[in-house]
């Protein structure tokens, strides 16, 4: 069997570490990736140690199930990357790099000490097309490659500009790499950041580390800033659990949202914790005022009440598995409230959240909701929002793009699978194939968890597709 990966981030990966365990009959494995930081993908190349994995590592291993292999390979180089509030290693994001880099590396490795055959191919997939029993995919070189199954795992989309400030001079309009885009930035000059989500979180720390010593403006509709990690206390679901979903589903072929309710309202039971209170503090999120909230959350890190721990959690390890059987109406109403829960499910990390606290205290930092206008005129920024006018030296795009967005890269791969016919457009987006021997493993899966660039997320999707195709390679005749 032949096996096309296009893209090389940490969906191939996991798919890779997954077929190195479930793939059988060897065959032939050709990754497609144009971008010398093979298996890093955009969030985790190279860059300032600033930019911290925003997740303990319990939640954060590419093999599916496996909570600890992250944590194994770290080993005792976590210690030098402690976040003390936390209790647990924060690294840079460029060394979990290195971590999917060697866990791809031992996977070819075991792939071909099985007898796989796997190569690289440094040009960019432009079109892909069945062709019988078979794909044939065009790189942008011209070739033509065959394969059996093909697999995407070709990462998410790219920030959108909201605002049109296009290439007005002191515009950012894509953050990452910081290590390049803020030596773009003069240490005195006023900065405005569009979002306030962990992105922006990225981009304030780095320029506090960097000395910068002008005025930052977090810039967004909300002003939502995201929830703060609390110190693990090791407690573990006993209902909100995967084994207690898929009994529901077995018992009324359906999970409603209510269920997931009353099997979180249970978990809390379990410990005394006032499932009501817990709910209103959730729904207050968008309406708190922000730096009020972070005080508190600050303040709250030792708390030792689960509510917050059990559905961050939850959200990242059952969370894919319990959208897959929520009715569209329930999925309808989570959607309602998609920057609450993006910002519960997807915290800054303790460490982060001290160096905001002390900007927006010596009031060098200010978060400003209700943003309506940006405008590029005479060398600066204009700023409207719902408190007033403001100016900016340079602006800094760090809105999260699109979930389940298309690619930039991918624009023309797609076209051509739409085209033939072998995959559709999901309506809440993403492609969802029309072809057995198509998957897509990643942010752009169509039908995809309702919280996007989850690890554990995606290395479950990983495994559901190293299954499906090591079925069908099970099914093939040997020749």
């Amino acid at each position: 069997m032949d096996i096309a990966i296009v893209g090389a981030g940490a969906a191939a990966v996991g798919l890779l570490d997954a077929l190195a365990a479930t793939a059988e009959r060897p065959g032939d494995i050709t990754v497609f990736e144009p971008s010398p930081d093979l298996w890093r993908g955009r969030p985790y190349g190279p860059d300032l140690d600033t930019v911290l994995v925003n997740s303990p590592p319990a939640i954060m291993s590419i093999r599916h199930l496996d909570f600890g292999h992250y944590a194994a390979w770290l080993g005792t180089r976590g210690a030098a990357h402690l976040d003390e509030l936390l209790g647990q290693p924060l690294v840079p994001r460029a060394l979990y790099g290195e971590y999917l880099a060697h866990t791809a590396e031992a996977a070819l490795a075991t792939l071909r000490d099985d007898g796989w055959r796997v190569r690289i191919v440094t040009a960019r997939v432009t079109g892909a097309a069945r062709s019988g029993s078979r794909w044939s995919l065009r790189t942008e070189d011209g070739r033509a490659h065959d394969a059996d199954q093909v697999a995407l795992c070709v990462g998410g989309g790219t920030p959108q500009d909201h605002y049109g400030l296009g290439r007005a001079p002191g515009f950012v309009g894509d953050p990452y790499p910081l290590a390049r885009t803020l030596d773009q930035v003069p240490p005195g000059s006023d900065v405005a950041v569009i979002g306030s989500g962990l992105t922006a979180v990225d981009v304030v720390v780095s320029l506090a580390a960097r000395g910068h010593t002008g005025q930052i403006t977090l810039l967004s509709r909300s002003g939502v800033l995201p929830h703060v990690w609390q110190r693990p206390v090791g407690h573990r679901p006993q209902h909100l659990t995967a084994e207690r979903m898929a009994a529901l589903h077995r018992e009324h072929g359906v999970v409603t949202l209510e269920d997931l309710i009353g099997l979180l309202r249970a978990e809390l039971a379990e410990t005394g914790e006032d499932f009501e209170a817990f709910a209103a503090e959730l729904l207050a999120t968008e309406t708190d005022e922000p730096v009020r909230r972070l005080r508190a959350q600050l303040a709250a890190v030792d708390d030792s009440r689960i509510g917050r721990r059990v559905l961050q959690v939850a959200a990242h390890t059952v969370g894919p598995y319990a959208w897959r059987l929520l009715p569209e109406p329930d999925r309808v109403r989570l959607r309602r409230h998609f920057r609450t829960a993006t910002s519960v499910a997807s915290p800054m990390v303790p460490v982060n959240a001290s160096i905001l606290m002390r900007l927006l205290d010596c009031g060098q930092l200010a978060v400003a909701a209700g943003v309506r206008k940006i405008e590029a005129a005479n060398g600066l920024f204009q700023v409207r929002s719902d408190d007033g006018e403001r100016t900016a030296d340079v602006v800094v795009n760090a809105v999260n793009p699109p979930p389940r967005a298309i690619p930039r890269a991918a624009g023309h791969l797609v076209t051509s699978l739409l085209a033939d016919g072998s995959a559709g457009l999901h309506p809440s987006g993403g492609l969802v194939p029309a072809d057995p021997r198509l998957h897509v493993v990643g942010d752009f899966a169509g039908g995809g968890p309702f919280i996007t660039s989850s690890i554990p997320g995606i290395a479950a999707q990983a495994a559901r597709a190293a299954q499906a195709i090591a079925a069908a390679q099970d099914a093939a005749p040997v020749t």
